[in-house]
């Protein structure tokens, strides 16, 4: 049975128990849209001052929304629109401290001031990306960028 354990204070040493709860929580489970669920759900009680967590998925050269906390979501983003689309476009991490300065920014919420989108790319090829967004300004930085890209990692590697 999955637990949920107590984070300490140390956003470092949180980030490392959260890298270990995932890796027990999807270990031996193969459904793929389970795991992100559960990861998404993971996401959203370990992170403050945040107002969506989810992911996107590839399907037919777009981006289409799959499993996610938060309100109702824009379910499709064009390859190369928005932060999502930018991120696939790039193939790198969009960390924006202020998504109104963001050209061609897609306000699913008008609520979110900055967002962090990593690239999910499994096996060289487009998978999809995890989308976080904060009603606060400034609020990811290269801390949350560097266990959040281990976060996708760790999925990535249970999902070949």
């Amino acid at each position: 049975m999955f637990e949920v354990q107590q984070y300490s204070g140390s956003r470092e040493k949180d980030y490392e128990q959260l890298l270990k709860q995932l890796g027990a929580l999807i270990d031996g489970e193969t459904d793929v849209i389970a795991n992100l669920s559960n990861a998404s759900a993971l996401l959203n009680q370990f992170l403050s001052d945040i107002n969506w967590v989810g992911f996107y998925l590839w399907k037919e050269d777009e981006l289409v929304l799959g499993p996610f906390q938060g309100l109702p979501a824009c379910i499709r983003i064009p390859y190369g629109k928005g932060v999502c689309g930018t991120a696939i476009e790039e193939s790198q991490t969009q960390l924006v401290d202020n998504v109104n300065e963001f050209p061609g920014h897609i306000a699913c919420d008008s609520a979110s001031k900055s967002e962090i989108v990593i690239p999910i790319i499994v096996n060289n090829e487009i998978y999809g990306v995890l989308d976080i967004d904060s009603p606060n300004y400034n609020r990811f930085d290269q801390v949350d960028q560097q266990y959040l890209e281990e976060f996708v990692a760790i999925l990535i590697k249970h999902m070949n």
